[in-house]
């Protein structure tokens, strides 16, 4: 899955997809929330400007989860290179990163006030369960296509039960996982 990323015709080509729309499309995203923006980036992406396809989108999800640093600015960086290069890459990732760092020093400025009274700590509280709840409900959609490969949703429910109940490290279970679905799927793709 991790591959070349497959071609469509539902996604743009590179001519088509200025640099001031990746930089704004990603600005968006990036004002969408906070720690759990890939729900948004996947709707902008796949849904609403059809950038890429959802094949494509979770082959450069697979690729930004196994790469060093956030997903959604591997994404960010990912996709903004396949249009404009390391331009593109730029743009994508300074939409997605400018409005965000600005709210987080505002933020963090009006905190250092206010941080002792409760209700501010039990807002921060809710938040986290919001944040949760989008977690869960972006992997639900991206789960959808592969819901009829068996040894995918196998794959799948052992790193769960390896890395959230069993608390196998995450390097550990990358090292298991990852020969493991790549002999599957050359397996079932030969």
């Amino acid at each position: 899955m991790m591959g070349t990323m497959r071609d469509s015709t539902a996604t743009p080509s590179v001519a088509s997809l200025s640099l001031s729309e990746l930089f704004f499309g990603f600005l968006k995203v990036g004002l969408s929330g906070f720690g759990g923006v890939l729900p948004f980036a996947r709707r902008m992406i796949v849904e609403e400007r059809h950038w890429l396809n959802e094949a494509e989108f979770l082959d450069v999800l697979s690729l930004s989860q196994f790469l060093p640093g956030p997903n959604i600015v591997n994404v960010s960086v990912i996709i903004g290179r396949r249009f404009h290069g390391v331009a593109g890459s730029l743009a994508a990732t300074g939409g997605l990163i400018l409005m965000p760092l600005v709210i987080v020093l505002v933020l963090a400025t009006v905190y250092a006030q206010y941080a002792h009274i409760e209700t501010v700590r039990n807002a921060l509280g809710g938040m986290s369960a919001a944040a949760s709840g989008l977690i869960v409900a972006t992997a639900l959609k991206l789960a959808r296509p592969i819901r009829s490969s068996t040894w995918q949703v196998g794959v799948c429910a052992l790193a769960f039960v390896a890395i959230a109940l069993l608390r196998v490290p995450l390097l550990w279970a990358l090292v298991v996982m990852c020969p493991l679905s790549f002999g599957l799927a050359w397996r079932t793709r030969g």
